[in-house]
């Protein structure tokens, strides 16, 4: 067998395989996963997650729930932020890179060079390696949609949640929330139980006759489930009791909603109080209103107070803004980068009560970047204070040379996420 130097070299021939970023059909899945034995059916306990907003938080919070009782869990999530590894955690650790290149490698001659997306590809080489090591649990975070997604290869999970639906991705999903619920409902299996997370009332119509028509029970935001914030502890209550716990670790209002979704879980599947309490504090998920607090820009800005936000649709910028307000009142001044796919001036609505200024950034090494004139633009047509700056070390050094102690924002992509990861690393 052919051996290439790195994962990174696997990954680059994986891209050449499908002349389409996106191409939603499950046959080409079902075809490759044949070829190296069909991994998918020999995981552990599945818990699938779909949404528009959340899922990253939420998986986050399962797996700090499951891991503090003992339990080993693999983990797949997308896009990854600074490294390709960050997508797959095998019983607990992220895959080494002798391990996913040997497994990227393996999976791309079994192949045998036929038509698969990128993301196909790679989804059957995480489906191996947790084949290959034993664990109690494999969460499995969609990577578009749900029905057509290709983690939806698991016919029997034991457990589904489906988190926040909203707008984004209309070109693939429907241009309305009720279809884009469809298509997120699809990850639905018959029998399976569904936690669901607080949803428009179009969202939850949908979500609700697709599990009645597979006899799937549903574990409902506002009907099965409560929760809510009160004297700065989170309050669960369910059928079963009241949880009185700290507010979650990962900051925002939105997070409560995140972890509700992720103690109702926990709670149906049979874990304590102490699983749950782990769930809320011991998470972390970067690039989710993380503060940053050293790297080459903290050097640049010792001073300043930088955060860091991937949140790129309209619901994600109402969620940055409420989590703003929650700081103590002071001016943030954002450095943004947009992709050219995303609702940009929806984004930017939902901030201009929360910003006092917006400096436009493309982002590195991104084809589908939005000219940091065109963000800047958008961000000006609905009230912000905005101006280009060639890249966030410059939009940084003209921030703090009029304030060193500002308060700065980068934000409105997890590709503008991963790059500061990875060079402020």
């Amino acid at each position: 067998m052919t051996q290439f130097t790195s994962s990174d070299a696997v990954l680059e021939r994986m891209q050449r395989l499908h002349p389409k970023v996106i191409d939603l059909t499950l046959d080409r899945m079902g075809r490759c996963l044949s070829a190296v034995g069909d991994p998918h059916l020999s995981q552990p306990p599945v818990i699938h997650l779909a949404g528009t907003n959340g899922k990253g938080s939420t998986q986050a919070m399962i797996r700090a729930g499951l891991e503090a009782a003992g339990q080993a869990v693999h983990a797949y999530t997308s896009p990854h932020l600074a490294r390709f590894h960050e997508r797959i955690r095998v019983a607990g650790t992220l895959i080494s890179e002798e391990a996913l290149t040997e497994i990227l490698d393996e999976v791309y001659e079994a192949n045998g060079g036929e038509t698969i997306t990128y993301f196909e590809i790679t989804t059957v080489a995480a489906f191996l390696a947790f084949a290959r090591t034993a664990a109690d649990w494999t969460l499995l975070e969609v990577g578009l949609g749900g029905r057509h997604d290709a983690t939806n290869v698991i016919d029997d999970p034991r457990l589904t949640v489906i988190t926040q639906i909203d707008l984004d991705h209309q070109q693939f999903l429907g241009e309305t929330v009720g279809e884009i619920a469809f298509q997120k409902a699809g990850i639905i299996k018959r029998g399976v139980p569904v936690v669901v997370g607080p949803q428009h009332d179009a969202a939850l119509e949908v979500i609700e006759a697709e599990a009645a028509k597979l006899g799937a029970p549903v574990i409902t935001h506002g009907q099965h489930w409560h929760i809510w914030e009160e004297r700065g502890r989170l309050v669960y209550q369910d059928e079963t009791g009241l949880l009185d716990l700290p507010k979650p670790n990962l900051r925002g209002p939105h997070q409560f909603a995140n972890a509700g979704m992720a103690i109702a879980a926990l709670r149906h599947l049979g874990f304590d109080e102490a699983a749950c309490e782990a769930a809320v504090t011991k998470a972390f998920w970067p690039a989710r209103m993380q503060r940053l607090k050293e790297g080459p820009l903290i050097d640049m800005a010792p001073d300043a107070e930088l955060w860091l936000d991937g949140g790129h649709n309209p619901a994600a910028g109402a969620a940055l803004a409420e989590t703003l307000a929650e700081l103590p009142p002071r001016p943030t001044h954002a450095i943004c980068g947009m992709l050219s796919t995303k609702d940009v001036t929806g984004y930017m609505r939902q901030l201009v009560s929360a910003i006092t200024d917006l400096h436009a950034v493309a982002i590195p090494g991104e084809t589908a970047t939005l000219p940091a004139k065109a963000t800047a633009d958008a961000a000006t047509r609905v009230g912000l204070n905005a101006m280009v700056s060639t890249s966030v070390e410059d939009a940084l050094r003209d921030i703090i040379a009029e304030d060193p102690t500002a308060r700065v924002l980068i934000c409105g992509s997890l590709y503008l996420a991963g790059v500061v990861l990875r060079e402020n690393g």
